[in-house]
């Protein structure tokens, strides 16, 4: 690590953001800027992973810095793939999150944030910039509702639903995302209407699932009109992001994990 880590900070170049968001502060972070080493490389944002606990505190520093709050007010849940949502209106202690896949936050100090490393990051504003939320969506989380349900905690919070603005992140493109039967039935039994996101793979009984599409519908679904995906596959672009599928293909071992968070603040320049 560096003797003066409060010196340096993430570059603009190795966060990717949106101009539907813009000026709110936000960001889906690669995993270039940190100061992890080995398969954590660089910038694991993971607080479960084996990585050492004084680079994951520096390296979600960087990130807070980026967005402009305090280090432990950038909130993450604990992630079990499911469609819980939690609301921040007072900060937890850094990785005693509740166990949740989606966060919502009227707070400018607070920014929240979700981890990924082929799964959907999903970032939402509302029309009016006050409210924000995150979301992680993988396959069964979309399913059971946890996109619906984050869009639902907002107009909650007071948002118009019509004005709510997603964009989905960085993940596992609809060309590298090959499934068994067993999932895609699983998935139809949750969701009829997903049949459209399944395209035939090479191998017999596989399939190609499109995540980010899925994700859009659902969002669509649940009143958001204004949602769009970045197209980034986090399979095939090894350089800038972890990836479970890639680690898998690769025989196991550990792995980092990339950010994604978003505030209800403004940017100051």
């Amino acid at each position: 690590m560096t003797s003066e880590p409060n010196t340096v900070r993430i570059s603009a170049h190795d966060v990717l953001r949106n101009d539907a968001f813009l000026p709110v502060r936000h960001g889906f972070f690669t995993r270039a800027g940190g100061v992890s080493s080995g398969p954590y490389a660089s910038l694991n944002c993971s607080m479960r992973s084996g990585d050492k606990p004084a680079h994951l505190v520096e390296n979600r520093r960087r990130v807070a810095d980026f967005l402009a709050v305090a280090p432990d007010r950038l909130m993450g849940a604990t992630q079990v793939h499911g469609a819980g949502v939690a609301v921040v209106d007072q900060p937890w202690t850094t990785g005693q999150g509740p166990e949740a896949d989606a966060l919502v936050t009227m707070r400018e100090d607070v920014a929240v944030g979700v981890i990924t490393a082929d799964c959907g990051p999903v970032l939402l504003i509302s029309g009016d910039g006050r409210i924000a939320g995150a979301a992680h969506a993988g396959w069964r989380g979309a399913a059971c509702g946890v996109l619906e349900a984050v869009v639902q905690a907002m107009v909650d919070l007071g948002a118009d639903r019509g004005g709510v603005r997603a964009v989905v992140g960085p993940c596992i493109g609809p060309q590298g995302y090959e499934v068994g039967e067993d999932m895609r039935s699983s998935l139809f039994q949750q969701d009829a209407k997903s049949e459209e996101f399944f395209s035939s793979a090479p191998r017999d009984g596989h399939f190609f699932f499109n995540l980010p599409g899925y994700c859009i519908a659902r969002l669509q679904r649940a009143g958001v009109s204004q949602v769009t995906a970045l197209g980034l596959d986090t399979l095939s672009d090894e350089a800038r992001f972890f990836s479970h599928r890639r680690r898998t293909l690769a025989g196991g071992g550990p792995i980092g994990h990339q950010i994604s968070a978003i505030s209800p603040g403004l940017m100051q320049n």
